[in-house]
């Protein structure tokens, strides 16, 4: 049996929420935003432990919360975060356990994951070692200049909208983020750090209701949702 530890990453801050608690913590339903969050890896029998990675700050108050308030027993760890996501997805693989094959590393903002999503990630993870979930792009883009000109207009067919989680086999995504460290790449996609090394990254289609909370507007549809 694979061992498999999920990393949520929820140390944002969440200036565009607007408000004084950062969104991971904002109540959906009389929920925490993060609560719902890890109960969806805690409801999977395919992941033996949770690692959360939270600013520094909130290292008590996220123990409590998850430990003590709704009893969350396979969260094992919960570390600090670094200066950018890379630096704190970082931590979190060091946290977790030397057991783990594979690594399900999902946003702590991303409440409406849902287990079929995460297996299916699984899944391509297992046969080519990374996988990352995203949903074709609904809408025309436009690539544009810093002074406003259209540039260019990719073929949407084949865009699409990069999600969370992102699932990569634990060797590989530890060499990944090493070898960002020794030649100073900083990117905002951990799957970009295995295109890096020359790895291919295999996507599985997810779900549009799986958004990221990001400003009020999304609480409103996360409510709905729910």
């Amino acid at each position: 049996m694979k061992y498999i530890s999920a990393i949520v990453v929820a140390g944002g801050s969440g200036s565009r929420m607007g408000t004084s608690t950062k969104k991971q913590y904002l109540k959906i339903k009389d929920k925490e935003i993060l609560v719902y969050t890890v109960e969806c890896f805690q409801n999977m029998p395919e992941i033996q432990e949770i690692v959360v990675v939270t600013g520094k700050e909130d290292i008590t108050y996220v123990e409590k919360l998850l430990k003590d308030t709704y009893k969350l027993n396979k969260v094992s760890y919960i570390v600090a975060g670094g200066k950018e996501r890379q630096d704190s997805v970082y931590n979190g693989i060091q946290a977790a356990d030397e057991k783990s094959d594979y690594l399900v590393i999902h946003d702590g903002a991303r409440p409406l994951i849902t287990k079929e999503v995460v297996r299916a990630g699984l899944d391509m993870a297992y046969a080519h070692r990374a996988s990352i979930i995203a949903v074709p792009v609904k809408d025309t883009i436009k690539l544009v200049s810093k002074d406003g000109k259209v540039e260019d207009t990719p073929d949407r067919s084949s865009l699409w909208s990069v999600q969370t989680p992102q699932i990569f086999e634990k060797e590989l995504i530890i060499h990944a983020h090493e070898y960002a460290k020794e030649h100073g790449l900083s990117v905002t996609d951990d799957s970009m750090l295995v295109e890096a090394i020359g790895v291919p990254v295999y996507i599985v289609e997810g779900e549009y209701t799986n958004i990221k909370i990001t400003t009020p507007e999304d609480l409103i549809i996360a409510e709905k949702m729910l």
